[in-house]
């Protein structure tokens, strides 16, 4: 009895030392956000937002500027018809950089594998699916080729694809003999090959296939890169790969599939390619990789990799077809579209930087 006694004295000291004490539960307070930094966050968290912003800003400011002409229904659906083939390569090239790479053998992949399906079936005599699947075959190689180099042997992506770019390119060049394939002939006997070239028309308005596939490649990519696995592993990858594969996800095979995904994608654009041009020429899109980083870049995807959304990099497509168009309705020298657009990828890229000290 005495112990349990002295016990529950020394129990009640011990509760009268701790009077007065502060028994608040403890709170980690920041200081209140300016306006400015609460823009900052904004934009961190919506990255196509600042694309969407200058898309909006730049339709309001030519449709006041040009007037009826430049808002009716046919003028924003032939910006559609202009960028589809850009909006599919920057697709792909959306896929290399947020794993912090680059691709600059986009457009040759794309315009060796439109020749592909042209020679296997006017050469060969393949009925055009074949051919079709041929080119979508190769394609998927050349990207598979760059996805191994980068992951297997290391090798910076831009040397990289700058080396494949050189060597697809020559290879189109040798194996079409520089040969076009008429627009006429191709009607005639592979109709299929032009498929994308097709159109759906809504009053004025009016959509090609290839429109409406670069809009479903869009969405169904938006869609993989923010609710699958697979998508959380791209952007882990170009975030930071160490941490990815601390992590538990094999990078390399990551690397891997993303070339190969974005070659099949190049591929997809070079079908849409003669549906656009109608023929199949071993010379067309030779500016395609230069004008798909560009959209990347203006649509506010980070060259850093592991941050920005597909959805941005259409709407930088879409900002250069409207520059494009409008200054040529305007009647002004076409050198001051690529004015304009050095202009704006700059100050994307400025933007982006501002952007990134949050996450800093």
């Amino acid at each position: 009895m005495n112990e349990a006694a002295s016990g529950e004295e020394r129990a009640q000291e011990f509760e009268k030392a701790l009077e007065g004490s502060d028994s608040s539960v403890a709170r980690f307070e920041g200081h209140d956000r300016t306006p400015v930094e609460k823009l900052q966050h904004f934009l961190h968290s919506s990255p196509a937002a600042v694309p969407l912003i200058v898309l909006i800003a730049s339709l309001v400011v030519f449709a006041l500027v040009i007037g009826g002409r430049f808002f009716s229904p046919f003028s924003l659906t032939l910006i559609l018809q202009q960028v589809a083939i850009v909006g599919i390569i920057g697709a792909a090239q959306t896929l290399v950089i947020l794993t912090a790479g680059i691709d600059l053998s986009v457009g040759a992949i794309m315009v060796l594998s439109s020749v592909v399906m042209g020679q296997f079936t006017f050469r060969y005599g393949l009925p055009a699916p074949v051919a079709i699947l041929c080119g979508f075959a190769v394609g998927a190689a050349c990207g598979f080729l760059n996805g191994w180099l980068v992951a297997r042997l290391r090798l910076p992506p831009f040397i990289v694809t700058l080396g494949t770019w050189q060597i697809i390119l020559a290879a189109n060049f040798l194996y079409s003999a520089n040969e076009t394939i008429r627009a006429q002939d191709i009607e005639a006997n592979a109709p299929l090959l032009q498929w994308f070239g097709n159109n759906i028309r809504i009053g004025n308005a009016v959509f090609t296939y290839g429109v409406i596939a670069m809009v479903v490649l869009v969405l169904v990519l938006w869609y993989v890169l923010n609710h699958t696995a697979w998508g959380r592993h791209v952007y882990a990858v170009g975030d930071d790969p160490e941490a990815a594969k601390l992590s538990g996800v094999n990078v390399n095979r990551m690397l891997l599939s993303v070339y190969t995904l974005a070659g099949l994608i190049c591929a997809l654009a070079g079908w849409a390619l003669i549906g656009r041009l109608g023929s199949v020429s071993p010379t067309s899109g030779q500016f395609a990789n230069i004008e798909s980083i560009t959209a990347v870049v203006i649509g506010g995807i980070s060259l850093f990799g592991g941050r920005g959304s597909i959805l941005g990099m259409l709407f930088g497509a879409l900002i250069v077809g409207v520059f494009s168009l409008a200054l040529r309705l305007i009647g002004t020298d076409p050198q001051w579209t690529y004015l304009l657009i050095g202009v704006l990828i700059i100050g994307a890229v400025t933007v982006d930087q501002w952007i990134r000290k949050v996450a800093g």
